[in-house]
């Protein structure tokens, strides 16, 4: 376990051979659309670069049944600062990492709590249906 903020603009968190999260930090910025995520996890996290005066055609998306196991969420620090602890499927501490405004996680796997430093505010993206607390172990 290591309290030290991560050099590396994605810091892909593993335990025992298994993605727990993605951190994304604020000053990531590619030259072209990138997805760091592999295209079978259940959440995709990914950065659109298009040059001014680009397009995106107008589309829908058609319905596609999936199938999901579990929870995936992505949460963006909007302002403020806390830490994030992520923990394995044992529900053993794996890191801690601060975020700070503009920071992304896209958590996959494990478990995960927060502790805030200073007012902060979290922007907050994950499958629903939502269907009550019922949907959490508190550990």
């Amino acid at each position: 376990m290591t309290d030290r903020p991560a050099e590396q603009p994605i810091e892909h968190v593993q335990s025992k051979g298994r993605t727990l999260a993605y951190v994304v930090r604020t000053w990531y910025a590619p030259e072209r659309t990138t997805f760091p995520t592999p295209s079978d996890l259940p959440l995709q996290l990914g950065f659109v670069v298009y040059a001014a005066g680009s397009e995106i055609a107008r589309h829908v998306h058609t319905p596609i049944e999936r199938h999901l196991r579990g929870t995936s969420e992505v949460l963006i620090v909007k302002n403020g600062r806390c830490w994030i602890d992520i923990y394995d499927d044992d529900r053993e501490l794996v890191v801690s990492r601060e975020l700070r405004t503009g920071d992304i996680m896209l958590m996959v796997g494990g478990g995960h709590g927060f502790r805030m430093i200073e007012d902060t505010t979290l922007v907050e993206v994950k499958q629903g249906p939502y269907t009550g607390l019922d949907e959490k172990e508190r550990f």
